[in-house]
């Protein structure tokens, strides 16, 4: 079937330079294409590809150049409203590749160009073949092997470390095919080399090379070398390694989160507390479920205290965070597609920090529970509890991070509506009523510096109490 031309506002057109094949435009081609057209001369219609905004509220559609940059640009700047068109639908090649191909005309691309292009849509799609990279640009599967030896060397090095990194963790291998999205077989083609991997950072440290200069030096992040580090070592002595004094009482009070461990993120937790509860609440080898991880704490802590992890987010970054495996909790979902079940085996010990009550809600996902009303919120956690006994053993231990939430803003003390709050009293009852017994309470307060000079003498003076607790509770 013959592909219908059409003819499209030239404002409509952009040159999408992440798709375009040469390094720059032939200014002497334009000027031809632009006496041509002055002469009345008539050329074959350009191809483009329709975009829409990612924004699904600007509805605009618009349009790439896959081939006709320089007809296209003689059009534009000889003051041409339209010009004759073909919209093609790729149906899944890659647009730069198919660019290059059209690239057939009285300028080749050249052989720089030719081998950039290939860099380039490797880098895009670590998941071509030299074979069909070499197709599109005219070269063969052995020069196109040449062209990117580094990068696929680079990407099975990513991927290396990926499989790595979730292998520590205990994340079955079925889980890990379907994270990374590549066969099973590959695991097991890959995990005999996991020793190896690890072999040129141990060396380098037994060297002497401290844990940061270890982890630039192999790209690897700060949480993955100590896993390496301590290996073999008992609690007190990761304890004393990372510097962080064990606290034998039951109040866990830590200033700032260790910069080390975990991303920037809203009531990010600091590792420390994290590891308190490793070390008081389970053993070596345990495995750690995380049902909302937000920024990856608990699983770098995890991989410095030698606890296996199974961590889950609704924010799904594959890239920086793959042990995270995205999962939005629902409190009209059944739950049953969660990516844990059917797995062998049950946590040991469950961490929950969720998001707080209405606090940072506006730093959280929409979907987040922390933009619940409040009876929602006690019905989401209420029905949350119950599933988490479902996944657990009988012995398995709950951590539950949280605090008293109460509407203090510019509210003196003694004016504040009580059935506004939600304290801990109200997730005791909910434990009770789900069927959890309640062993420890440890304070784990926030710290008190958050709140400036000014905050705290306007608080004083209108007689408001602001809010620092913060409570583990721990459960079984």
């Amino acid at each position: 079937m013959k592909d219908k031309v059409i003819k499209i506002p030239v404002s409509d057109i952009v040159l999408d330079e992440s798709i375009y094949p040469r390094e720059n435009i032939d200014h002497k081609r334009v000027h031809v294409f632009e006496e041509n057209l002055r002469d009345g001369f008539s050329f074959d219609p350009i191809q483009v590809q329709a975009c829409s905004d990612p924004d699904p509220a600007i509805q605009k559609i618009w349009y790439r150049v896959l081939d006709g940059a320089h007809r296209w640009t003689a059009f534009k700047n000889t003051g041409r409203v339209v010009i004759p068109a073909i919209v093609k639908t790729l149906d899944g090649a890659d647009p730069l590749l198919y660019a290059a191909k059209q690239a057939i005309g009285p300028k080749q691309l050249t052989e720089v160009e030719t081998k950039n292009t290939a860099r380039r849509a490797f880098q895009s799609n670590p998941r071509l073949t030299s074979a069909e990279i070499g197709r599109a640009i005219g070269r063969s599967r052995q020069a196109v092997d040449l062209y990117i030896a580094d990068l696929r060397a680079t990407t099975l090095l990513e991927l290396d470390l990926k499989i790595f990194r979730l292998n520590q963790l205990g994340i079955p291998q079925d889980r890990i095919a379907k994270r990374l999205d590549i066969p099973q077989q590959t695991i097991s083609r890959y995990l005999p080399k996991m020793p190896a991997l690890a072999k040129w950072v141990n060396s380098d440290l037994s060297k002497g090379f401290t844990v940061p200069q270890v982890a630039q030096k192999h790209d690897w992040t700060e949480p993955m070398v100590w896993s390496q580090a301590l290996q073999g070592k008992d609690d007190q002595t990761r304890f004393k390694a990372l510097n962080w004094g064990i606290r034998t009482w039951d109040l866990w009070n830590f200033n700032d989160c260790d910069k080390r461990f975990g991303d920037v993120w809203p009531g990010r937790i600091p590792a420390q507390l994290v590891a308190h509860i490793l070390y008081f609440f389970s053993k070596q080898d345990d495995l750690v479920f995380d049902p909302m991880a937000g920024g990856g704490v608990c699983a770098d802590t995890c991989l410095a205290m030698g606890r296996r992890c199974w961590s889950l987010d609704m924010e799904d970054r594959p890239e920086t965070r793959p042990e995270i495996e995205p999962y939005h909790w629902n409190l009209d979902s059944k739950w049953k597609d969660l990516p844990i079940m059917g797995s062998k085996g049950k946590p040991d010990l469950i961490i929950c920090d969720p998001p707080y009550f209405d606090k940072k809600a506006s730093e959280y996902s929409e979907q987040s529970i922390s933009g619940l009303s409040r009876k929602e919120y006690l019905k989401f956690l209420e029905k949350f509890f119950l599933f988490l006994k479902i996944i657990s053993k009988k012995n398995t231990r709950l951590a539950f991070i949280n605090s008293d939430w109460r509407d203090f803003q510019n509210c003196p003390a003694n004016k504040e509506e009580p059935g506004q709050g939600i304290l801990v009293v109200d997730y005791y009852e909910i434990f009770k009523k789900t069927g959890w017994t309640l062993t420890h309470i440890i304070q784990a307060p926030l710290s008190s510096e958050r709140f400036n000079a000014g905050v705290v003498a306007a608080m004083q003076k209108k007689k408001i109490l602001g809010v620092v607790s913060r409570y583990v509770m721990i459960l079984r």
